[in-house]
């Protein structure tokens, strides 16, 4: 079993925090995780990258191939949208549908979630109305990471505690509950 994904969005959404979750659950599902990361935003509003790989056997690179992911998580669309190159030809983009409009010529929302809408198996979440309704409006990743969990080779349980433990110092319950409400919420975009 392998997985690979890339995640990403604009500094200061919570990008490593999506990364370290589900790559600390993985490990305790019994897997193995490698990433890397490009962070060195000093300011917000630039990009920034994780490629996070998951197996059951020797993982020798950190980084994903183009054309290799299985997943592409994003906080932000149009970010989505630049690594849909990295995706393999069944994997999946789920994006959060909410603009960083941090670039001048950022073209038209619509045509922007009109490309996330024809990749197959796409989802586009309003993560932070979700995270709002869960009484936690910082927790759009958790959503996010609930979203994308239906694609995750870890029980949504052991995301869960994954989730408690990285969150234990602040609101860890109601991070839980912005990761379920992204999963129910992904769940039902294929019912």
């Amino acid at each position: 079993m392998k997985t690979d994904m890339i995640l990403a969005g604009v500094g200061g959404q919570g990008v490593l925090s999506i990364a370290a979750v589900i790559a600390a659950a993985a490990v305790k599902a019994g897997f193995r995780a490698r990433q890397s990361e490009v962070h060195g935003m000093a300011q917000r509003g630039g990009a920034v990258l994780s490629h996070l790989r998951i197996s059951d056997g020797a993982i020798h690179c950190d980084l994903v191939p183009r054309g290799g992911a299985a997943l592409v998580i994003s906080m932000e669309p149009l970010e989505g949208l630049r690594y849909t190159d990295w995706l393999s030809p069944d994997g999946a983009l789920v994006s959060a549908s909410a603009p960083v409009l941090n670039i001048g010529d950022y073209p038209p929302l619509a045509d922007v979630h009109g490309a996330v809408r024809a990749l197959p198996g796409s989802r586009l979440i309003d993560a932070e109305a979700l995270a709002k309704d869960a009484g936690l409006p910082r927790a759009v990743n958790m959503v996010m990471v609930g979203a994308a969990s239906p694609f995750l080779p870890v029980e949504p349980g052991v995301l869960e505690e994954a989730i408690a433990e990285l969150f234990a110092k602040r609101e860890p319950g109601l991070n839980v509950e912005a990761f379920r409400a992204g999963r129910k919420r992904s769940e039902a975009l294929v019912a």
